[in-house]
């Protein structure tokens, strides 16, 4: 389907857009006024953002590291659709396989880098 600005849209099957769910995190450049704007009148992006400080991100994008490095890298699909079922056939595996990610740093580790004093005096 094509809307007034010509660009092609997915469809359910009814006929109505669908949703496309963005997870951010909470860079003011994402809550800029413009940005708004635009999401406004494009209600079919639902936008979440994660929590400051969100160390679970890091996890999201180490994970999405993986699914490129093995599925997508080099990779030769014919359509989207085989695109598609190749990502979800390396999901089904990875969930059969299912083993958690271990942090290998200590909450002290963490707080304590987190709570650092900052370098960006001028003066030094």
């Amino acid at each position: 389907m094509t809307h007034p600005g010509g660009t092609s849209q997915v469809v359910d099957q009814d006929g109505d857009p669908v949703a496309l769910h963005l997870v951010m995190d909470n860079y003011a450049a994402h809550k800029h006024t413009n940005v708004r704007a635009w999401l406004e009148e494009n209600p079919r992006f639902k936008i979440h953002f994660t929590p400051t400080h969100a160390s679970w991100m890091n996890l999201v994008e180490v994970w999405f590291g993986i699914v490129e490095r093995q599925t997508i890298r080099r990779g030769v699909f014919k359509s989207v659709r085989d695109l598609n079922t190749k990502i979800r056939a390396f999901i089904d595996g990875w969930n059969d396989r299912s083993h958690p990610f271990v942090w290998t740093k200590t909450a002290e580790e963490i707080l304590k880098k987190a709570n650092r004093p900052t370098t960006s005096n001028p003066r030094h």
